[in-house]
């Protein structure tokens, strides 16, 4: 399975969900798969969705999905361990690790060699961390869904992009959309 089929066997479980996607394609897709005012995509800023997620769940009490890639996290190291340190049960990190920087051309990361997100999540703090493959991302999903833990979910998947179109909204809109579905929520 490849990134946009990972988003697209979650969209049962995560829509109407506040969703913070990574920039690129992964918003592009879930644009495409599921558009919802609770979705808030990324659309220039590289490693930023776990912490504005992280951000968001630790100002209210709505759970909060912070979808990000492999190679977003490795460009943001710095989440892993400011996650760690301020805990919100409401919050889940989903990264979808593909093992390339599937927005710009599906080079190699790290995360596709030797770096383990896993461990690296675990080496900085934080407690409850499930590595899983595609194939499981449902039930590991649903799973911390359930759970009043945060949790972070590292999701083995393979490289590999759809065609998509650019999200046209105006960032403007998207911003906009997704405060007033917060607001909406608390």
């Amino acid at each position: 399975m490849i990134r946009s089929e990972v988003l697209k066997i979650l969209i049962p479980v995560i829509s109407d969900k506040l969703v913070v996607c990574n920039i690129g394609l992964p918003s592009q897709e879930l644009h495409m798969l599921d558009d919802q005012p609770s979705n808030f995509y990324m659309l220039g800023t590289m490693g930023l969705s776990s912490s504005i997620g992280l951000g968001l769940a630790l100002a209210q009490k709505e759970k909060v999905i912070a979808i990000d890639g492999d190679g977003s996290v490795l460009t943001n190291f710095g989440t892993l361990p400011t996650i760690a340190n301020n805990v919100a049960d409401n919050f889940i990190l989903l990264i979808i690790d593909n093992g390339s920087y599937g927005s710009t051309g599906d080079q190699p990361t790290y995360a596709g060699k030797r770096t383990s997100l896993t461990k690296v999540a675990e080496a900085c703090g934080c407690e409850n961390v499930v590595e899983c493959q595609a194939e499981e991302a449902v039930e590991v999903m649903q799973a911390a869904l359930d759970s009043n833990q945060m949790t972070i979910i590292v999701c083995k998947c393979e490289s590999g992009n759809i065609p998509v179109s650019v999200i046209k909204m105006d960032p403007v809109v998207i911003a906009d959309r997704f405060m007033t579905e917060v607001q909406k929520r608390n």
